[in-house]
């Protein structure tokens, strides 16, 4: 079975993020998003998969991603010039895929549940899809499955009146039958050729489409928010390890990963669940809980909890970062602030200086 991952799109709610690369490669516990898409692919028995690229920092996936060896898959890209949508993105992939099943992954979406049965059910299986569902509060923010006796009966897109709250999640086992259904698929009112219409089309002509309803986490990491949250929850599900050098007068507890080089000095505390990455200083800082630091960054005087600071960051001064994303190469220095509560969100390369 081979895999599409979509890397593209313009990421216009988590802007200014987003103004220098795709969202898809914002860090959550220091690791991109797509590369644990791409590790779910994995575990579901796919090692040649296709990745969508296009709009901002297309150049930004090639170079980290490479031709996939480091991570031990075969990657071969695809560029989409437009945003037209998921189903033409899959379209683009037709020769990729040939006449084999396929899975399709959203490259913002986090689960905490290896698919590797799903995956084997769907290829032992006669099915012409099979979906990943999870019950959601928000259910008008997604495409939404309808039910009856077991089976899907209706999909649609963002429905006002969900008639339900199972959620289509952006995790899609296909054949290569939806390809003849997205030819002749039309344009939604947003100008995109929809995945919620080409399986609905496929549901009305007497296709099978099977489903699996997920418990464990899942999360589409459209908003800041939702990126915070997915930090806090794969935080929560690490395991210790220390690599860094601690002075004896700072404090460690909970769940913390700590890299190589890292020095947490004098006054410092850490409260886990934290990561930090290689080669930061920490000095006096409070840190954490759910909290992610990028590698190199340098860390004074000021307190940081349920927030993400990334790779190459400069912060000095007496303030509380609270709920925020700090992106690389950011520098924040302000005076006589008194650790007031802050909430930043810091496209790359941002100066304050107060």
């Amino acid at each position: 079975m081979k895999g599409i991952l979509l890397h593209g799109g313009h990421g216009t709610r988590l802007r200014p993020l987003t103004h220098t690369g795709p969202k898809q490669l914002l860090p959550i516990a220091n690791k991109p998003m797509s590369e644990y898409c791409i590790e779910s692919m994995k575990d579901a028995g796919v090692t040649e998969i296709a990745i969508i690229i296009g709009g901002i920092g297309s150049n930004k996936v090639r170079e980290y991603y490479g031709d996939g060896e480091k991570f031990d898959v075969k990657i071969t890209y695809v560029k989409q010039d437009k945003p037209l949508g998921i189903s033409h993105a899959i379209n683009l992939c037709r020769s990729f895929i040939g006449d084999d099943k396929f899975l399709v992954f959203l490259g913002d979406n986090i689960i905490q549940k290896n698919i590797g049965d799903f995956a084997n059910d769907f290829l032992k299986s006669d099915d012409d899809a099979s979906l990943l569902l999870c019950e959601v509060d928000n259910p008008s923010r997604f495409g939404i499955a309808d039910m009856h006796e077991g089976k899907i009966t209706k999909i649609m897109e963002k429905p006002k009146d969900p008639p339900t709250n199972f959620a289509v999640t952006g995790i899609y086992f296909l054949t290569p039958k939806i390809f003849d259904i997205i030819d002749n698929l039309k344009p939604s009112w947003r100008n995109e050729l929809e995945i919620t219409d080409a399986l609905q089309i496929l549901l009305s002509e007497n296709n099978k489409i099977s489903y699996h309803i997920i418990t464990d986490y899942w999360k589409d990491t459209g908003t800041p928010e939702d990126i915070i949250n997915a930090n806090r929850a794969i935080l929560e599900n690490k395991e210790s390890y220390f690599y860094g050098e601690k002075s004896d007068e700072s404090l460690i507890t909970g769940t913390v990963l700590i890299g190589k080089g890292t020095k947490i000095l004098a006054n410092s505390k850490i409260e886990g669940p934290a990561i930090l990455g290689e080669n930061c200083i920490i000095d006096n800082v409070s840190i954490g809980p759910n909290t992610s630091i990028g590698n190199n960054s340098k860390l004074e005087n000021c307190i940081v909890k349920n927030s993400i600071i990334m790779e190459d960051c400069k912060i000095n001064c007496p303030i509380k970062i609270v709920k925020s994303i700090i992106s690389n190469n950011s520098q924040i220095t302000l005076e006589n602030s008194d650790y007031e509560n802050k909430i930043f969100l810091l496209g790359e390369g941002t100066k304050i200086i107060l």
